[in-house]
């Protein structure tokens, strides 16, 4: 079982270093990434239902395996001589694609790591990146300029919109990364951080930025979302977050007038909603 075998060698630290047997398990972990057959994370409906909507479950081993395959690869240089070059480790090159992936990149400087997986559909604006063990599902855009960070979850016919920033994570092994599910709108500029989970048909306006300490204020049912010791932020399906500011009200920050950026939920997707959004299936 692939599993066991990449425990193993997970666990055998640098001796596991050369070994033909680590490198096969790593290299058949690597393949099921890059075809969607094994994911860092994934819904599980055998989880009761978080807030609203279906449970993630943390693939860790599956994490241990992608630094396994840190640990087994060595420096070397890659790309053209005479043109764009680099140096990184054996185990991860550059993703190269054909048109039976049905995955458009375009032209201008964008890369893909090896054991990342895109789904037909998906098409790349240059320059992006997309590091190892992301999941990126079918009619999905990444931007120009936009970041899926390692393990980062990306649902159908999500937009990440022009300088998007979703955050990586591969340690701690446990640790969720950040997921963004079906149907979302993430405008540009924008950044998602530190397992946060964007439910379906969210929309995160131009410059709005989450993370595990950022409270989130829903002004249309009167609620206040934080992470947890034992949940990631959620943000609820439909919502429309916007920045924000709020003021402090006590010490100097009260007294010089300050205020401190705050997300704010003004509206859950509407039919005006819908029809602003509707330019996004012409680009596919």
């Amino acid at each position: 079982m692939l599993q066991e075998k990449i425990e193993h060698w997970f666990a055998q630290g640098a001796a596991a270093i050369g070994n033909p047997d680590a490198e096969a398990a790593f290299y058949e972990l690597r393949n099921g990434l890059e075809a969607g057959t094994l994911r860092s994370a994934e819904p599980d409906a055998t989880i009761p239902p978080v807030a609203g909507g279906v449970a993630w479950r943390v693939n860790a081993w599956v994490k241990r395996g992608i630094l396994l395959g840190f640990r087994l690869g060595s420096l070397v240089e890659m790309g053209c001589p005479d043109g764009f070059s680099f140096v990184d480790k054996a185990t991860y090159p550059a993703r190269r694609f054909t048109a039976a992936d049905g995955v458009r990149i375009v032209p201008g400087g964008s890369s893909v790591r090896s054991g990342a997986y895109l789904s037909k559909g998906v098409v790349m604006m240059p320059p992006a990146y997309v590091n190892v063990g992301a999941y990126i599902d079918e009619g999905t855009m990444v931007d120009s300029h936009a970041l899926v960070g390692s393990c980062a979850q990306i649902g159908k016919r999500v937009h990440l919109s022009a300088s998007a920033q979703i955050g990586g994570v591969l340690e701690p092994v446990n640790a969720s990364p950040v997921i963004i599910e079906d149907d979302a709108l993430i405008g540009g500029n924008t950044g998602v951080y530190e397992g946060t989970i964007v439910r379906k048909r969210a929309v995160l306006a131009a410059g709005t930025v989450l993370t595990r300490g950022t409270p989130v204020y829903d002004l249309v049912r009167e609620q206040i979302y934080k992470a947890t010791a034992d949940s990631p932020l959620i943000i609820p399906e439909g919502a429309v977050v916007v920045p924000g500011s709020r003021s402090i009200s006590r010490g100097k920050g009260a007294e010089w007038g300050l205020s401190v950026a705050t997300p704010v939920i003004v509206k859950y997707r509407d039919e005006k909603t819908e029809l602003s959004l509707a330019l996004e299936d012409l680009l596919r």
